[in-house]
């Protein structure tokens, strides 16, 4: 029995990171993303880590604002506010989720950040953008974890045009701009979530399947249509006594059955992840760049 291809997202991402350097190499400035982090989740820590060594790797560069878990939110706007009008700076996002012992409301926060250093794409204004249709330019950018998952679905070469595509999760920042940046790349779009009913016949229907529902190994393989490609954008950390820790990372998907009727499917970890840090740092030196390009 044959199984599905690997969609290797270190493998894209580091062709991402090659096109960057020549990018950076060529621009009279140098790229800067700045990370606001309130407390210090050790999971958050991680993630920042590695954005900041993408970052140096294409020659760009990051500040990390780490504040304490007492910060307030007028405290933390001022923050938000003061790295606006740094123009050194040209991408700014929030580590979520807080670690904070005071009440934060991380909507308001986040859409403090101006349009134009939106680099993880989430404020109203650059969801509104993308709402409409309106992928780029004027200073609008799509979120990071979406746009990855189309950067591997390509990679695939399997056509998204005109494709039946099922996204299962309609969270903010990964399945309601999954679908939508789906729809714009000109595929049939069916959101599923925890109200929907009949699951697993809606989802053997999709030629393309994106899941980020946040339930380890959830999708199984009589749920998917043979020769689908599947995306799974969770990450959940499960017991294995096996391991050294006791635990091991596992996605959304039953990997190891699914891989058995799907042709192309992405691994966790090593799949979606990786995109995710490459694409939030291509905005930032898209930033750059049209900054370099008005002065």
């Amino acid at each position: 029995m044959a199984t599905a291809k690997l969609i290797s997202g270190k493998e894209v991402s580091d062709e991402i990171r090659s096109r960057l350097k020549e990018t950076v190499a060529n621009l009279s400035i140098v790229p800067k993303l700045a990370i606001v982090q309130v407390g210090g989740r050790e999971d958050s820590n991680v993630y920042i880590r590695m954005k900041k060594n993408f970052a140096e790797s294409v020659g760009g560069t990051s500040i990390h604002v780490q504040l304490p878990n007492t910060t307030t939110q007028p405290e933390l706007e001022k923050v938000v506010q003061k790295l606006n009008q740094d123009k050194s700076v040209h991408g700014i996002i929030v580590q979520l989720p807080f670690d904070s012992i005071e009440l934060i409301d991380a909507h308001e926060v986040t859409n403090m950040i101006v349009p134009e250093k939106d680099v993880d794409g989430l404020t109203v204004i650059n969801s509104g953008n993308l709402l409409h249709g309106k992928l780029g330019g004027d200073h609008s950018y799509k979120p990071c974890t979406p746009n990855g998952c189309i950067e591997l679905i390509k990679k695939s070469g399997v056509p998204i045009a005109g494709a039946r595509a099922v996204v299962i999760g309609r969270s903010q920042i990964v399945g309601s701009p999954m679908a939508q940046l789906l729809v714009w790349n000109n595929a049939t779009v069916t959101i599923c979530h925890s109200r929907t009913k009949n699951l697993p016949e809606i989802c053997r229907e999709a030629e393309i399947l994106v899941v980020a529902i946040g339930k380890p190994l959830f999708v199984k393989k009589e749920w998917i249509k043979p020769g689908a490609v599947v995306i799974d954008c969770g990450i959940n950390s499960i017991s294995d006594p096996t391991k050294k820790s006791g635990q091991r990372l596992v996605g959304d998907v039953d990997f190891d059955e699914a891989k058995k009727v799907a042709s192309y499917i992405t691994p966790v970890p090593g799949g979606v992840g990786p995109m995710t840090v490459a694409m939030l740092i291509s905005n930032t030196v898209d930033s750059a760049v049209r900054v370099s390009k008005s002065k």
